[in-house]
């Protein structure tokens, strides 16, 4: 018979693993990140439509084309679900000091947004590495294209009611890449909304325009010179006109923040662009959402108009002077 004192020892040997050793088969475990590339191809495309700009996208085949899906990312489930529409946005962007954080403070927006698909268009003649590493980085669902604004639209020396709003182009291009790739007659559900990148979003938004019908609205905050600009509602609940100072007479006097869009109706309106040409400051809004609604089929949300979530706050441009001609710092170092 073993001593007592032999039979203790042994239990206090094996208890310690048994319990190390149910703890870790029982311990969750974090999936890694696992991205679907396969079959990944370049396209280079030159459309005519008068301007004749040239677009470039990187291509993967997965579930919807040009859309790169993640599996994970970052240890996080893929915000997914086959119930729910696709938000698609639309985002323009140019080259400059602030680019890459207004991308980043965008994008860790965007990754708590289920069922989501960013559509980053650059203002360039090429897509450039900082953008695709960034997009690449977040794991989100993305597409990236670039078209140059045609040259005759930067001048200095037109009007300025004449200039064409910086980005103009680039969110035709993704109107354009939608209706190529998804099809005028497919079944897809899901939301275009127009996001730039100095904007700031709340996530109850997103969840706002998800059910959007035709066009949903709502108040967006700093721009107008005031507080902020909404639509008006009737006891109806009903849109009838704008809280705005800057030419409240406009047919849609909302700023590009405010408003999204079913996809169904883009995809079956295939003449709705945003006009570059007889254009007035402020009117490039109306230029498409006349070709697609009237005020009546307007819907609102964020509590009938009454809650802020939007802001159209610009990030401050950097000073830079002590830089220099030849620059004091490595260049060569991504800001």
């Amino acid at each position: 018979m073993p001593r007592r004192r032999d039979v203790l020892a042994l239990v206090l040997i094996v208890l310690p693993w048994t319990l190390l050793i149910t703890v870790w088969h029982q311990s969750p475990v974090t999936p890694q990140p696992v991205t679907r590339k396969d079959n990944r191809r370049v396209v280079s495309r030159t459309h005519s439509n008068g301007l004749q700009p040239k677009e470039s996208c990187v291509i993967y085949n997965s579930v919807s084309p040009g859309v790169v899906r993640t599996e994970y990312a970052y240890g996080r489930p893929a915000p997914w679900s086959d119930l729910l529409p696709t938000i698609h946005i639309i985002t323009p962007t140019y080259t400059r000091p602030v680019q890459k954080a207004e991308l980043t403070r965008l994008a860790n927006t965007l990754l708590h947004v289920p069922n989501l698909h960013w559509i980053v268009v650059e203002d360039a003649p090429r897509r450039t590495p900082l953008v695709s590493r960034l997009l690449r980085s977040t794991g989100l669902n993305h597409t990236h294209l670039n078209v140059e604004t045609p040259r005759a639209y930067r001048l200095h020396r037109e009007p300025r009611a004449a200039r064409v709003p910086r980005g103009t182009t680039q969110r035709n291009l993704g109107l354009r890449w939608l209706r190529e790739a998804l099809g005028h007659g497919a079944d897809h559900r899901g939301v275009v909304y127009f996001a730039d990148d100095d904007n700031t979003y709340s996530l109850e938004l997103f969840e706002e325009m998800r059910s959007t019908q035709k066009v949903s609205v709502w108040p967006v905050a700093f721009v107008g010179g005031l507080r902020y600009e909404s639509p008006k509602i009737n006891t109806m609940g009903r849109v009838y006109g704008w809280r705005t100072v800057f030419d409240p007479h406009r047919p849609f006097a909302i700023d590009m923040a405010g408003f999204a869009i079913n996809l169904q109706l883009i995809l079956s309106k295939p003449q709705a662009y945003f006009k570059l040409k007889g254009v007035k400051g402020g009117y490039q809004e109306s230029s498409l959402l006349r070709e697609l609604v009237t005020l009546g089929d307007l819907e609102p949300k964020a509590d009938n108009c009454t809650k802020v979530l939007v802001w159209h706050t610009r990030t401050e441009r950097p000073v830079l002077v002590n830089e220099g001609k030849k620059g004091f710092t490595d260049f060569s170092v991504e800001i």
